[in-house]
């Protein structure tokens, strides 16, 4: 085996949730997995190709009327205009994070990873033999980057800063002074932004801000998924969308790890685009719901949380109750009380002491699994603190 894979981390979030798995009557709180089905006209549209026997290759980028759509959509919604050949259809946002890496990356670069981030960015960096470089991600800024911060962190291999907004696990969301001047960061030190946009469809009273809105010189890539939005983080279909001068080399790349991504699923995330949003608004406010419930819950509890302004997760302060080991603590909430939350580590040293709970679970389960959190003594009330409450 490869030495760099032997000695790659594992996921904290799924070993506790695999831990929940095998208990019984456990609450899952910890996985981002829709409690919604898919819309019917979605599944239609990919059982439709299947009648048909559409079941054969589909061109690297994807069909050209999804390219298409998703182009339309990112010029209708947020004012970016994208010819259809920048954008590529990927077997989810995971595929669109490993493609994007895999276009910026030589052996050995570093990749400037946010710290609480999602567990996935440091582990297909490390898959690709870069070097994840955590910029820390504090409470004291409400978990807003730093450009100061991150600039000192850049050295002669830095090659890549990534961003994420609407974030996961914190549910922030980036504002245009931020984002903006996060990508002139970019452009002074030339580095690729690889900006994941994922959760897009999910903010509360504040707009979505993408990162090539501010793109001059051909520098942010983008991800985009359908898994959330539209229910469907089975069928696998995601979106990258890429400056001009990637282009010519985009379908050798494509080609040489998934050819293509499966043509029902394709036309099923066109028929998502083309056809009614109400199922997407429905869950926007399904997900604001279990937001406001959930702080309800923590308030009633003493646990402190981060104003969630967008995506599909809170986090959660319970340093108070898990002293300075998160994961240990998630464990045996999970054994003794039957109830999983993500452990905040599991996102990078900086989440130590907080945890990552699901909205996208039923109200009822929310109810159910905040309340067999044990309640132990309130959070302090500190002012001037770096444990001074968030809500």
């Amino acid at each position: 085996m490869a030495s760099h894979i032997a000695s790659m981390p594992g996921s904290g979030i799924r070993r506790v949730t695999e831990l929940a798995w095998s208990t019984p009557g456990a609450v899952v709180l910890s996985l981002g997995e829709p409690d919604m089905p898919t819309p019917r006209h979605v599944l239609d549209a990919a059982v439709d190709a299947l009648d048909r026997d559409d079941t054969r290759y589909t061109p690297n980028g994807g069909i050209p009327a999804l390219r298409a759509a998703l182009a339309r959509r990112l010029r209708t919604a947020h004012g970016v205009e994208v010819p259809p050949e920048r954008v590529w259809v990927t077997a989810g946002g995971a595929q669109a994070l490993h493609l994007a890496l895999t276009l910026t990356l030589h052996a050995g670069d570093e990749v400037l990873v946010p710290d609480p981030g999602y567990s996935t960015f440091p582990m297909v960096t490390h898959v690709l033999q870069g070097v994840p470089v955590p910029y820390r991600l504090l409470p004291a800024h409400g978990f807003v980057p730093d450009p100061e911060a991150i600039e000192a962190q850049i050295g002669p291999r830095t090659r890549v800063l990534l961003l994420n907004s609407p974030s996961n696990p914190l549910g922030t969301v980036l504002d245009e002074a931020v984002v903006a001047g996060l990508v002139d960061l970019a452009r002074r030190h030339d580095l690729w932004i690889v900006s994941d946009e994922c959760y897009e469809a999910f903010t509360y009273d504040v707009p979505h801000v993408p990162a090539a809105r501010f793109d001059t010189d051909g520098r942010v890539i983008t991800l985009h998924t359908f898994s959330k939005t539209y229910a469907m983080t089975g069928m696998r279909v995601g979106a990258l969308v890429v400056p001009d001068a990637l282009v010519p080399r985009m379908a050798a790349v494509q080609e040489s790890i998934v050819s293509c991504v499966n043509s029902p699923a394709q036309y099923a995330a066109l028929a998502a685009l083309e056809g009614p949003q109400d199922t997407v608004e429905e869950a926007a406010r399904t997900y604001r719901h279990h937001r406001d419930l959930a702080t309800e819950l923590l308030d009633a509890a003493g646990i402190p949380w981060l104003p969630a302004r967008g995506g599909i997760y809170l986090w959660a302060d319970v340093r108070h109750l898990c002293g300075d080991d998160v994961e240990a603590w998630a464990a045996r909430l999970v054994t003794d009380h039957g109830v999983a939350l993500a452990p905040g580590s599991a996102f990078g040293p900086g989440g130590e002491g907080w945890v990552r709970i699901s909205l996208a679970a039923g109200a009822e389960d929310l109810r159910v699994g905040l309340g067999r959190i044990p309640r132990g003594r309130r959070a302090p009330h500190h002012r001037g603190s770096d444990r001074e409450p968030l809500c």
